[in-house]
């Protein structure tokens, strides 16, 4: 288990930079650059980390897997993405860490309340309430006030993140299988 523990949990570090990273290139094909990010790609990989540990080692391992992705995560984003000259890098890291948190461990608690459901539902649930959490908490500490267009790239994020929550429910079942259920 202290195996599988510490991969989550770096990997939860690594989808973290990953999305703080994307999240700051607007996609320029099909006119997106105003709509959708690369970040949101990733970010949804995080919840899937979150759910797989809920569900196999229970809440509390899930927690604290949450927090160490977390300080992984934001740690390599100020060392390696956070241009402190620039206060949108700054915002990024600030509204990235925050929403990040209280998404996750949202994440957690829903899911936990609905474990006993069909397979499906709480990771599903979980996802997608946290997910939407996670997107209007990052957006407006990054970039209210500011000339990005937050609220639609808000918007298209949230759109792909519930399309990639959807398609998460693949792996999630498939990974099950290799994990020890609680």
């Amino acid at each position: 288990m202290n195996k599988i523990f510490f991969i989550l949990s770096f990997l939860m570090g690594a989808v973290v930079l990953a999305s703080n990273y994307l999240v700051q290139f607007p996609i320029k094909h099909y006119g997106l650059e105003e709509i959708l990010t690369y970040g949101a790609f990733s970010y949804p990989i995080a919840f899937l980390i979150t759910d797989l540990a809920n569900r196999s080692f229970g809440k509390i391992v899930a927690r604290k897997i949450v927090y160490i992705g977390f300080a992984i995560g934001i740690s390599f984003t100020l060392l390696f993405s956070t241009n402190f000259t620039d206060l949108i890098s700054i915002r990024i890291a600030i509204g990235s860490g925050t929403a990040f948190l209280v998404a996750q461990l949202l994440d957690v608690q829903i899911f936990d309340k609905l474990r006993k459901k069909e397979w499906f539902v709480a990771p599903l649930t979980s996802s997608l309430i946290g997910s939407t959490i996670d997107t209007f908490i990052f957006f407006s500490i990054s970039f209210y006030g500011t000339d990005i267009p937050w609220i639609t790239l808000s918007l298209g994020d949230l759109s792909v993140k519930i399309f990639v929550a959807l398609m998460m429910l693949i792996p999630f079942r498939l990974l099950l299988k290799t994990l020890k259920p609680v």
